[in-house]
């Protein structure tokens, strides 16, 4: 195996078309995503969106376990730590910016691409990693497939575009798994809106072998997406897809989260006595996690209640900065990562203990409208 970021291969097919391939090539660390894996896959992206040739876009991690665990938030803990012989290190270290930039204008241009992208999503799909699946036209996912959005765990909160993606789920659902971290498997992400097709993991050779051999017409939008969607019909197996932990108790959540602030749904979730295994594993991750978390989780989905999606990764830009600078992420990522002794001291003892001023300190903008570093999104067409 290369010892490249990323594996960039693209495969013929019959009518004299190309499938670009880009694997995501960090097994050790389960393909959690790099400042330079996002550059490369960007500028790889936006080269085969111009290419005529180029008919579809798959995009996989290497290895068994993973398609991507996250972001590599142990650099990010390395900015903020390591201050060194650079006075723009520590707290206030560009590294968050430049890494949070780049990871979200990869995430929107995937979501706005103007040809299919195929995201397998095989194995664990966590933080970073379902912000490249999550945009995606067609998202596979197999019988090992584990989503989960799990940064109240490590101090940050799902950003990756969801504050704006979470809020269309079925209402309190996103809101639950944000503050919970709650892990879903493949029958959970159909039913929720996270993953559009179940492919058996042992269909994926029969899979890229039979875009090969599919007719793509005009190479029109319509005749890329069409191809890739005769294909995916023919080798789809949803009827294998594990049983749902979600949707049977979609209105015990609900229940829970509906009509209330964090800290009262914090409270009902934590003193929740259903007998349920996959609610209990949800209930001690969250008393675990941080406080001042589980407040940006609830902030961040009624800001974005109603807004777009290029306005919620800007705001996210600015938090996730924020977070860096102000909030809980070092620790987290100290207690679970690095010292790995999983007893991270939290800025605050209880959700209900945290300040209004040191939510408004973290929301506070770092950038006017006309200097923020992704003022550009929305307003001209990725890919082109």
């Amino acid at each position: 195996m290369t010892d490249l970021a990323v594996i960039f291969d693209e495969l013929p097919t019959r009518d004299g078309g190309r499938i670009g391939v880009a694997t995501l090539n960090a097994p050790k660390s389960l393909n959690a995503l790099s400042l330079e894996m996002a550059r490369q896959l960007d500028a790889k992206l936006e080269a085969w969106a111009v290419d005529r040739s180029i008919v579809a876009v798959w995009l996989e991690g290497a290895g068994e376990k993973a398609f991507c665990a996250g972001g590599d938030v142990v650099a990010l803990y390395r900015s903020m730590t390591e201050e060194g012989d650079d006075p723009g290190a520590g707290r206030d270290s560009l590294f968050a910016e430049s890494y949070f930039t780049t990871e979200y204008r990869l995430d929107y241009r995937i979501h706005t691409y103007p040809k299919p992208i195929l995201v397998w999503g095989d194995g664990i799909v966590m933080g970073g990693g379902l912000g490249l699946m999550a945009g995606a036209s067609r998202r596979l996912v197999t019988e090992t497939t584990l989503i989960a959005m799990p940064e109240i765990t490590i101090g940050l909160y799902p950003d990756i575009g969801a504050s704006w993606f979470l809020n269309r789920m079925p209402p309190g659902v996103g809101a639950y798994l944000g503050i919970t971290g709650g892990q879903l498997n493949a029958r959970d992400a159909l039913d929720l809106g996270l993953a559009d097709h179940f492919v058996p993991r042992e269909r994926r050779e029969a899979l890229l072998e039979a875009l090969g051999e599919t007719d793509y017409g005009t190479r029109s939008p319509r005749d890329l997406q069409a191809g890739v969607q005769r294909v995916l019909d023919e080798l789809e197996a949803r009827d294998r897809a594990p049983a749902p932990q979600v949707a049977p108790l979609i209105d015990h959540i609900q229940a829970l989260v509906g009509q209330v602030d964090a800290v009262a749904a914090v409270e009902r979730i934590l003193e929740d006595a259903r007998d349920d295994t996959w609610l209990a594993a949800n209930r001690k991750r969250l008393a675990a996690g941080s406080p001042l978390s589980a407040h940006l989780v609830w902030r961040m989905l009624e800001r974005h209640r109603h807004t777009c999606l290029a306005d919620a990764f800007r705001e996210e830009l600015n938090l996730s900065v924020q977070c860096c600078r102000l909030g809980d992420i070092a620790e987290g990522v100290r207690a679970l990562l690095i010292d790995k002794d999983k007893s991270p001291k939290w800025q605050h003892e209880s959700v209900a203990r945290v300040p209004e001023a040191d939510l408004k300190a973290l929301l506070a903008p770092l950038w006017s409208e006309e200097e923020h570093p992704l003022r550009d999104l929305g307003r001209a067409k990725q890919g082109h």
